[in-house]
């Protein structure tokens, strides 16, 4: 998530009443959760085990609970809870903002777009030429479409991330700070729910067509001209290459890497990166000619331990 404009790591430490580990000169220029960082960046870490990977990521500055040493260029800022720190952070530059009317005002939807009665735009929502929303869909807030995107009924468009800390008084919500983007003539089914980034944006592909009843998770990124039918289900961060295609039921878990033009068949669950060009089948998915030669050598079994008892 990017700032508007530059913030004083100075300011930061005021906010959140944390002490400056380094270079005390230094501008935030956005933040963003470890997967989703780049220079500029706030991020961090408590729990020891991650202090490393947190200090050498992309990020500019570290929110951590515990004295390290920051590299060269970078800073800590030591605070007592760095989860609580990074929410209210968060939450002043998206600070929750209920919706009053069906339409934001400050919504912008180009005059050629179609938005039927009963559909709900959220705040800071941009809508290009020839879309078309239909009725009791939503646009959550900050939520961007291409041109000559539909939307069709009751369809969510920019849900909170699905993200929660576990802590000992249970279970702790992040501030979902990214968004949803759409590309030109992209299609979201009927009751599809797709939600945005943590930090960053979940993205969907020009040209890429959802069936109804499809779950988009948290900071998924989909390539051009894809093809997703009923009920396929993507966790978060997962990212999927061009001109993929996901059978009925398909689902796929957080954290992976689908290559371009993989066919992924009814029913089947992802559990590991796929190679492109291939078509995966089971659960645990694998090449479908592998899968199928593994269940007609099944279905001779009986007959093989039958022969093997006569003898």
């Amino acid at each position: 998530m990017d700032f508007p404009a530059p913030i004083a790591i100075k300011s930061i430490a005021a906010k959140i009443n944390a002490t400056i580990i380094g270079d005390d000169t230094l501008l935030a220029t956005g933040i963003n959760e470890i997967h989703q960082v780049r220079p500029g960046d706030i991020t961090f870490a408590d729990v020891n085990k991650y202090f490393d990977k947190a200090l050498r990521s992309e990020a500019t500055i570290v929110i951590l609970n515990e004295k390290a040493q920051p590299p060269a260029g970078k800073a800590i800022l030591l605070c007592a809870d760095p989860f609580a720190a990074y929410n209210q952070l968060v939450l002043e530059q998206r600070p929750l903002l209920p919706l009053t009317a069906a339409i934001s005002p400050t919504a912008s939807i180009d005059a050629s777009a179609v938005i039927e009665p009963g559909a709900i735009i959220g705040h800071h929502v941009h809508i290009g030429k020839n879309c078309h929303i239909q009725t009791n869909a939503v646009i959550g807030e900050y939520t961007i479409l291409g041109e000559r995107v539909v939307v069709q009924a009751g369809a969510l468009v920019g849900t909170d991330a699905f993200y929660f800390k576990k802590t000992e008084a249970g279970y702790q919500r992040w501030r979902s700070g990214g968004r949803v983007i759409l590309k030109d003539e992209v299609e979201i089914g009927a009751g599809c729910t797709i939600n945005k980034g943590v930090s960053g944006d979940t993205i969907i592909g020009e040209g890429t067509k959802l069936d109804c009843q499809v779950h988009i998770g948290h900071d998924v990124v989909i390539g051009k001209r894809c093809l997703f039918a009923a009920q396929v289900g993507i966790g978060g961060n997962t990212i999927v290459g061009d001109e993929v295609v996901m059978y009925g039921q398909v689902g796929v878990a957080q954290n992976l890497r689908i290559g371009n033009r993989v066919i992924i068949l009814a029913k089947s669950g992802i559990s590991k990166d796929l190679e492109a060009g291939k078509v995966y089948f089971g659960y645990p998915a694998g090449e479908a000619r592998g899968i199928y030669r593994e269940l007609a050598a099944l279905r001779h079994l009986p007959d093989f331990f039958s022969d093997y008892y006569k003898k």
